[in-house]
């Protein structure tokens, strides 16, 4: 049991709060001041309205005599109710953070020593006050007057000066420390969490914060964070489980925050996983706010990142996932700019991917995805003859897909390829009928992924119809 009192140390603030706090044992064992203890009890219980008061009057004393009671106090319940009652403090007005920068006209301490209190907290036993003292911190060192102060690691960067450009004052390499300690302690909560359910989703949050400075995004990458953080930027799989939009949504914000950090950014444009994460966000993704921060991440890798990454998107479906997402209504104006811009970009890409041989790849792999060429009229055009060559042998191939394939996208992009064929070749028709293929894309009608009926409902009707007829019928439809 990590609290001594309580029987479930999961214990919530609100729990927490509950509890009284006999703040005048402190007092008579010297671990707290007369002046901490009187400003303790004139805040602690008190409506928000009165505490805003009091803040606005003397917030610097009230902050040092909180940081009082977490450096001196040992006692779990009383270090977890200060933890409960700053959280609720800042939950009230997050500028209050600034006060743990502002020393008090009279009494110890100072801003700096925050720093090295909640550090501490972090290796507390107990999960509770580790997650406190981690959103705390993060909102201390978000809130520090002084960022411009602080620089990168290591050699000048794309992003950050030089630490090797003079000696940095005294106060600024006290929070340089500071922060790269913290960064290693949210770190090791990714590799090997403390708590099973909450570690994750606080470390997260806490880059998510932090890395809007451009020295903490060069931290991070030098203490091997990005390849931690890549894996958790992931669409879970089909039935797998209910999807925790927030940490994804953070997650994926790390993203595009280190994105602006080219090392970051090369190690993500690296990871062919992440990249087909975020395009699986943009094409499934239902709210804005996570589909604008995956296209804006993606945004940024493609600018910085090799032409291989424009050929990885396109053949993970990105152009096709735009051209769905540019039919909806966006709320949030920068999604369709993001949109425009990203297929713009694309077009090249495209036009170099839509191979034969790629297509020849993909069909033999025995899985097609949503690649521009499989709607690309030019495509067809030059490429269709090919299909009917030894024997039929590429057609035969993809009507085994057909016929065998259990994957819905394989089936609804190998309808649309059959289409495709019969429309742009003379007697593609009768070849199809002859090889049974208008049979397997009938039973395919009655599939029960709609993507897949669509598809085989307008390939039945191309290769029912004349191609006059056919175009006609569409035109009409």
């Amino acid at each position: 049991m990590l609290y001594s009192d309580e029987p479930d140390f999961q214990a919530d603030s609100l729990a927490v709060l509950r509890r009284d706090i006999p703040w005048d044992i402190y007092q008579t064992a010297r671990l707290i001041t007369d002046r901490d203890l009187q400003l303790l009890r004139r805040f602690d219980k008190k409506d928000a309205a009165f505490q805003a008061k009091l803040l606005e009057e003397s917030g610097p004393s009230y902050v040092e005599a909180f940081l009082a009671v977490l450096k001196n106090v040992t006692k779990d319940e009383t270090v977890q109710y200060v933890l409960a009652m700053v959280e609720e403090m800042l939950a009230e007005d997050p500028a209050r953070a600034k006060l743990f920068h502002v020393l008090s006209s009279t009494g110890p301490g100072g801003p700096l020593d925050a720093y090295q209190i909640l550090l501490r907290l972090l290796h507390r036993n107990d999960w509770f006050t580790q997650e406190k003292a981690c959103l705390l911190l993060t909102e201390v060192l978000a809130s520090r007057p002084d960022k411009d102060a602080l620089r990168a690691p290591g050699p000048a960067s794309a992003d950050g000066a030089s630490s090797s450009a003079g000696a940095l004052p005294a106060a600024v390499e006290e929070v340089q420390k500071a922060a790269a300690t913290f960064i290693d302690w949210l770190c090791a909560q990714l590799r090997r969490p403390s708590d099973p359910s909450r570690a994750v989703p606080t470390a997260v949050h806490a880059f998510s914060r932090l890395l809007r400075e451009p020295p903490l995004r060069a931290m991070l990458h030098r203490a091997g964070g990005v390849q931690l953080l890549a894996p958790l930027v992931a669409m879970p799989a089909h039935g797998s489980g209910q999807l925790n939009i927030q940490l994804l949504y953070e997650a994926t914000l790390c993203c595009w925050e280190l994105s602006f950090y080219r090392p970051a950014a090369d190690v993500l444009c690296g990871s062919t996983n992440v990249v087909g994460a975020l395009v699986d966000i943009v094409r499934q993704a239902q709210k804005e706010k996570l589909v604008r921060v995956a296209l804006m991440a993606l945004k940024n890798l493609i600018s910085v990142g090799p032409t291989s990454l424009e050929y990885a998107v396109v053949e993970k479906g990105l152009p096709k996932a735009l051209s769905n997402r540019a039919l909806q209504h966006w709320d949030d104006q920068d999604i369709p700019d993001l949109l425009d811009w990203m297929g713009e970009h694309l077009q090249a890409g495209i036009a170099t991917i839509s191979s034969f041989e790629r297509y020849k790849k993909e069909l033999l792999g025995g899985q097609l995805t949503w690649a521009p060429m499989h709607e690309s009229d030019a495509f067809w055009r030059e490429n269709s003859e090919k299909l009917v060559d030894n024997n039929c042998q590429l057609l035969r191939v993809l009507l085994k897909l057909l016929e065998t394939s259990r994957d819905s996208t394989t089936l609804a992009v190998g309808c649309q390829d059959l289409a495709q064929f019969v429309s742009h070749i003379s007697h593609g028709r009768g070849i199809v009928s002859e090889l049974r293929g208008k049979e397997l894309v009938m039973r395919l009608m009655m599939h029960p992924d709609p993507d897949v009926q669509s598809q085989a409902l307008k390939c039945v009707q191309k290769v029912l119809l004349s191609k006059d007829k056919s175009d006609l019928l569409t035109v009409q439809g």
